[in-house]
């Protein structure tokens, strides 16, 4: 009898991986609150934008969220960090499945500071904690679904789940590690989506791979500074959450942080810009928690701090590099 998984959210990372588990086997029930999209899908055979890649025979799509979480094995969120916890409201009114649950947008709830597992389980109830897991690691939606190599990592607050993650996700070309971190590996593929839009906005102001290297490699610094405050692992963040993420998030054009930091740096406004990348762009949001996080920790985020001053409060990409750059100079490691 066919596994049968129930996945929340039908955007392009969704999309994607619904598809990789009803390529595997799975019977996947695909909910989205997006009626044009459904519809596209139906009348087309692909995702609007996912041109070329129709739905596997055993992918189904659906508007009414009951019918994707009942009677699943396993249900996986694709939604958006700001829209989770509006989601995991609507679960709570009704069943809630004894089944995993694996989270798989990133991002830091604003204003609580919250992980996304820990904004679900404050919904849920803490009963629920033990059955909540994450997938996270450097995984563009567009190599993954053209079947390239990917790896990737899955955590969970229990041993059992994590292991149902993997063998779930994994496949020949999609390779699953397991780490018990699970602060860790949120933060860190959260927090990197902040450093891409620093990163697309230095290449945007033509500054060359020198000023990009030393962007991802203090950024690296700041996301295992904010670490330390939250008791993860340093490795952690210098894995696939973290470094591994960083990287494909900074370097590739198919980035929607990377390509964002672009449009600010050539003088498109944060919310146009957002319209021209036409899809959630998680940095812009997670920027805001973080600058938050590192006030309440009493710590210093530089990189982050100009990002959220050039998306917030209006500063020039220019300006905020000579912001930057006029710090009083210190040791690599404080």
């Amino acid at each position: 009898m066919k596994k049968k998984i129930g996945y929340l959210g039908c955007g392009v990372w969704g999309y994607c991986l619904s598809s990789l588990l009803a390529n595997k086997g799975y019977e996947v029930t695909s909910w989205s609150v997006d009626e044009k999209v459904i519809r596209h899908i139906a009348k087309y055979n692909e995702h609007p934008k996912c041109k070329g890649f129709p739905p596997p025979p055993s992918l189904y799509f659906t508007t009414d969220l009951k019918e994707a979480i009942t009677k699943k094995d396993l249900i996986v969120e694709a939604v958006t960090s700001a829209g989770i916890r509006q989601v995991f409201q609507k679960i709570k009114l009704m069943n809630v499945p004894s089944c995993p649950f694996v989270l798989t947008s990133k991002g830091i709830e604003q204003n609580t500071g919250l992980l996304l597992s820990e904004v679900v389980t404050e919904v849920l109830g803490i009963e629920h904690k033990h059955q909540i897991g994450v997938l996270s690691g450097p995984s563009l939606a567009e190599e993954v679904l053209r079947g390239l190599p990917t790896t990737v990592v899955c955590s969970a607050y229990d041993f059992s789940v994590m292991e149902k993650i993997q063998e779930a996700f994994s496949t020949t070309h999609f390779r699953v590690y397991l780490n018990g971190d699970i602060n860790g590996v949120e933060l860190g593929g959260a927090f990197k989506n902040v450093i891409a839009i620093a990163c697309g906005i230095s290449d945007g102001l033509g500054f060359g791979d020198n000023t990009k290297a030393a962007i991802m490699t203090r950024g690296l610094h700041e996301m295992r500074k904010l670490a330390a405050t939250r008791g993860c692992l340093p490795e952690t963040l210098s894995g696939l959450t973290g470094m591994g993420d960083l990287c494909v998030t900074c370097l590739s054009t198919l980035s929607r942080n990377y390509r964002f930091g672009r449009l600010i740096a050539e003088g498109v406004e944060p919310e146009k810009a957002k319209m021209k990348i036409g899809m959630v762009v998680e940095g812009t949001y997670t920027c805001l928690s973080v600058v938050q996080l590192a006030q309440i920790a009493k710590i210093e985020l530089p990189i982050t701090l100009a990002v959220y001053k050039v998306l917030y409060e209006g500063l020039s990409p220019p300006d905020a590099v000579k912001m930057l750059l006029q710090r009083v100079a210190k040791d690599e490691f404080l």
